[in-house]
């Protein structure tokens, strides 16, 4: 049978899904440790009434820290591990540096990686955890001048699944949230990565470059599919309080769409949809 879920640490809380998660958590009850990248977000939320710690996912010894700081916060023990805090870095493959593909990795995957190997070995010592990884409708189907995005995803993906078998014959839990559009800060923070690592005049995406900035730029919701963070946080919470939680969660229609017709277009038909997004 199950344990509670008490305590749990969420990165990227700075803004959007992990802020809105964290806030609701602790509302009703759960002990949250929320991370942020930067002091001064870290700060803030101090101020907000919510725990925090530094963790920026970039760098082993600030997961290693913050880890600990997280496990004294929670008198000893997580019970989960939200892995949230990622960005998206647009660009046509053939333009991106590749220094700039390792950096998505390294926030995107690897930092994931090494905090969730601490949670893994917490709770296996203490048998019994839930590790929930917040992935995209982009690690289902690959959409233009999203491809360090993409691939970041469809790794999670992989990776996930992975840690989901290899712990079938332990008490932990494993499970993928898989949101579409979702308000957060996404799109401003992509646009930022776009500017420092694209050089969108000297291409022949130029064009396409423009449309690009246009959608990054846009207020308001990115399309009419677009859902608040509180449908993720209704997964999460599926995922953190149902005896045998799912090992994914669509959420938000596109990611329904997308993954039914994966299952059942040939890859040209597919593609042809996907193209035009």
């Amino acid at each position: 049978m199950s344990k509670p879920i008490n305590s749990i640490l969420i990165t990227g809380c700075s803004s959007g899904i992990g802020l809105y998660c964290a806030k609701e958590l602790q509302q009703r009850g759960y002990n949250v440790i929320a991370s942020c990248r930067k002091d001064d977000d870290v700060k803030t939320l101090q101020t907000s009434g919510l725990q925090c710690v530094t963790l920026d996912l970039d760098s082993e010894s600030s997961i290693e820290q913050g880890w600990q700081q997280a496990l004294a916060l929670a008198n000893g023990k997580i019970d989960a591990l939200f892995n949230n805090g990622a960005y998206g870095q647009p660009g046509a493959l053939e333009d991106l540096p590749t220094q700039a593909l390792r950096q998505q990795f390294e926030t995107n995957l690897f930092g994931w990686h090494h905090l969730s190997r601490l949670a893994v070995a917490h709770m296996l010592q203490q048998q019994h955890g839930r590790i929930i990884q917040n992935s995209s409708v982009l690690g289902l189907v690959a959409m233009k001048y999203r491809g360090a995005y993409n691939a970041s995803k469809f790794a999670l993906e992989g990776y996930t699944d992975t840690l989901r078998l290899e712990l079938a014959n332990t008490p932990l839990h494993v499970s993928l949230i898989e949101p579409g559009p979702i308000t957060s800060m996404f799109r401003k923070n992509a646009k930022a990565a776009f500017e420092q690592n694209i050089d969108a005049n000297n291409t022949r995406h130029q064009s396409a470059y423009q449309k690009t900035l246009e959608r990054l730029e846009q207020e308001g919701p990115s399309s009419k599919f677009t859902l608040p963070a509180s449908a993720v946080y209704k997964a999460l919470l599926h995922a953190l309080e149902k005896p045998t939680p799912k090992a994914r969660y669509y959420v938000t229609f596109p990611t329904h769409l997308f993954a039914w017709l994966r299952r059942i277009l040939p890859v040209s038909l597919l593609d042809n949809i996907l193209k035009k997004g």
